[in-house]
């Protein structure tokens, strides 16, 4: 399977740069496989769509202020620090840029209570692991000094306070709870409070996990040979709860509608972990494009994805590789907004 079948052109003007006004405001396509056609709506028509008969299940993780800059001690040079992943203690794999302005022991002071000290690169795509001086919580700190990372194709090139308290609120789901991603969840930035609470009082049962989301969920695929590329390990956890829920649902025959494709990954590692869903914290490297067979996940709602990209391949598995391509050539035509603050899908199988 080669990684040019997955490619795409999309006009620059149709990457959103900011969110829809209104959460729910935003236009959703909605895809049925089995009757292959394509319906045009807006989010908060989902109302309508799910009833008693699904379960919805979506990620909770709350997105950090990874986005680090701060001063070269002794030179004053700037550097970016973007934080990946929390290794133990005060122990952080990271990004930096410009990478070539340091060494091990160089240390970057971000603010009077953040100091990084640069330990040792390591031999994952130009990570390096580094040591953060601060006291007290490490996410209270960085709400106070850091920045939201938001994706490099949404520009921000003087950043006003203004803009600043928008990316904080709006790049977040309104029920983000547990902390510890680089990205968010994007497919939940279209719901609302009302919205989560009209679909329960209509009988629709609610379920969270939480999969930290990392670089790697969004890294592009760089090998020809799809199947040559290796995904990174993201953590992913299961409450009991959740579980109970998920295995009544799918033995009551219901359908299981996943919030975007962190939570189709949970979902789809736990099985292929432990033969079911159960309560767990472990690790997904789950890569998933066709014809992959999904064994837990009826229904998705997801974003639209860049290029060549493995969410790409997942939403291709899901529904078909050319009913998913014929339908992103409807969006374009239709000037809907793509990526991480634009419109959405509503992806149907069942």
């Amino acid at each position: 399977m080669l990684l040019s079948e997955f490619d795409y052109e999309l006009p620059e003007e149709l990457i959103a740069q900011f969110p829809c006004e209104k959460r729910d405001n935003s236009k959703m396509l909605v895809l049925d496989k089995t009757e292959r056609s394509i319906q045009h709506k807006h989010f908060y028509d989902i109302v309508d769509l799910l009833d008693e008969n699904c379960v919805l299940i979506l990620n909770n993780t709350k997105v950090i202020p990874a986005r680090l800059f701060g001063e070269k001690e002794g030179t004053g040079a700037r550097i970016e620090i973007f934080l990946l992943k929390e290794r133990d203690g005060h122990n952080w794999e990271v990004l930096i840029k410009p990478s070539k302005r340091v060494k091990p022991e160089t240390r970057v002071k971000v603010s009077d209570e953040l100091s990084v000290v640069v330990l040792e690169p390591l031999e994952d795509d130009g990570k390096w692991l580094v040591h953060l001086e601060y006291e007290g919580n490490v996410f209270e700190v960085l709400h106070r000094v850091g920045n939201i990372p938001l994706p490099p194709y949404i520009e921000r090139k003087m950043s006003s306070d203004e803009l600043k308290k928008l990316d904080f609120e709006r790049y977040q789901t309104v029920y983000a709870l547990n902390e510890g991603s680089v990205a968010a969840p994007t497919a939940g930035l279209h719901f609302t409070d009302e919205i989560l609470a009209r679909l329960a009082q209509k009988g629709v049962e609610i379920g969270y996990v939480t999969l930290n989301v990392g670089l790697g969920t969004f890294r592009p695929v760089k090998c020809d040979n799809v199947l040559d590329h290796k995904m990174d390990s993201e953590t992913f956890e299961i409450s009991a709860q959740t579980a109970e829920l998920i295995n009544r649902a799918k033995a009551q025959g219901k359908k299981l509608v996943a919030v975007g494709t962190t939570t189709v990954r949970t979902l789809e590692t736990a099985y292929k972990l432990y033969g079911k869903i159960q309560a767990c914290h472990d690790a997904s490297t789950l890569f998933i494009y066709p014809p992959y067979e999904f064994k837990v996940v009826d229904n998705l709602i997801t974003n639209f994805h860049l290029p060549k990209s493995t969410l790409l391949m997942l939403v291709s598995a899901l529904m078909g590789k050319d009913f998913i391509f014929d339908a992103y050539k409807e969006a374009i035509a239709n000037k809907y907004r793509f990526y991480s603050y634009g419109d959405c899908m509503y992806l149907k199988t069942k």
